[in-house]
Order: structure tokens, then C-alpha cells, then sequence
């Protein structure tokens, strides 16, 4: 098994299903590897995530990595931290927003990644469309609703709002987020990593 998640990976970075669809030539981006005990499934790479080929290098993985305090030697080690998208190739842009992630990623690739990842105890599910994949029934009828029930789904999953700018109004008007969850998340990845 420690050999088989590097052959994946190196197939996953070939994947070119969705390539028709999107803006640009496919360039599937994600970390893992066999020691991940967090893993965070966001979205989909951004414009500059795509460019860079690194997950979560632009603001949203900034103001991500302040949420659940870890910087940028822990977040980027994939002995320790997983960074799934549920889209893995940027899927282009519209009315000055990202485009949701392609549905054939998850289906694909997620069931197969994930067996490999035996080590995992904690899944931060970053959004809606995260959390409507992995939650199915469970989600609430808001994403506000379903992150301020965090509780619930713990303590293996961790349900986020995404860390995008919008995100700025949407903490403004839910005070409880930055209150309340940013502390339990910190020490649940923390106690998750050993730290």
C-alpha cells in the first residue's frame, strides 16, 4: 500500500476528463501523501492556484491557514496535511466568480485517494459543494446553518465556510464564526496533528 499512492497521484496529474470544458489546459492540482492525518477538501483551484500548481497559495489559502492556525511548513508537508479539491483543475470564471468544481473529479478520483489515506482523523470540508458531497442528508439548509452545527458532524469532519473575500462579509455578519468555531477548529486540528 506505501508504494501505491504515488502511482495515483502521478495518474491524477495526467487526468485530462474534463479538459473540453475547461478554459484552459488541465493541470490537476492537490497534496497527499500516507502519514495525512488532516485532510482539507476546498473546491476547485483558483486562477492562481492554477498558474502556480501549488493548492491554496493565493488569499483564500492565507485567510484558510489563519483559520485553523497552522503555517505554511505544516500546511504544505503531506506527511501531515492533504489538500483535496473536489474540482482538481481550475474550471474557469463567470459574473466575476469562480465556476462551481466539475462534477467528475470527486466520483473519480476521491474514493481512491482517500483509501490511501489511512492515517487521516479529521476532514475539513471547505464549502458548500464539499460539504453537500460529503454531508448528503446531514447538510442543513444553509452552509451558515451547517457550519454553525460543526458539533455535530465531529469528530472526524469539519465543516467551513469557504475562505474567500466574501467571506469577509459573511464573518461580519456571523460573529459566532470567529468566536466560536475558529477556536474548536484550531485545537481539534491541533490535538488531530499531535501538536
Amino acid at each position: 500500500m506505501t508504494n501505491s499512492l504515488e502511482p495515483l497521484l502521478a495518474e491524477i496529474r495526467g487526468c485530462t476528463v474534463c479538459s473540453r470544458y475547461l478554459p484552459n489546459a488541465p493541470r490537476p492540482v492537490l497534496q497527499a501523501g500516507h502519514g495525512a492525518r488532516v485532510i482539507v477538501i476546498g473546491q476547485a483551484p483558483g486562477s492562481k492556484v492554477h498558474e502556480s500548481g501549488v493548492p491554496w497559495r493565493d488569499q483564500s489559502g492565507d485567510r484558510l491557514r489563519d483559520w485553523i492556525g497552522l503555517d505554511n511548513v505544516v500546511f504544505y508537508d503531506p506527511s501531515r496535511v492533504a489538500l483535496i479539491p473536489m474540482g482538481l483543475c481550475y474550471p474557469g470564471a463567470a459574473n466575476g466568480a469562480d465556476l462551481p468544481p466539475r462534477p467528475e473529479c470527486a466520483p473519480l478520483w476521491h474514493p481512491r485517494l482517500l483509501n490511501l489515506l489511512p492515517k487521516a482523523q479529521l476532514v475539513l470540508l471547505v464549502g458548500m459543494h464539499a460539504q453537500g458531497y460529503y454531508l448528503r442528508d446531514h447538510v442543513k439548509a444553509t452552509m451558515t446553518d451547517t457550519v454553525r452545527d460543526f458539533a455535530v458532524y465531529g469528530p472526524s469532519r469539519f465543516p467551513l465556510p469557504h475562505p474567500s473575500w466574501r467571506s469577509t462579509g459573511w464573518m461580519r455578519r456571523n460573529p459566532w464564526f470567529e468566536a466560536e468555531v475558529i477556536h474548536q477548529l484550531r485545537q481539534r486540528v491541533r490535538q488531530t496533528l499531535g501538536d
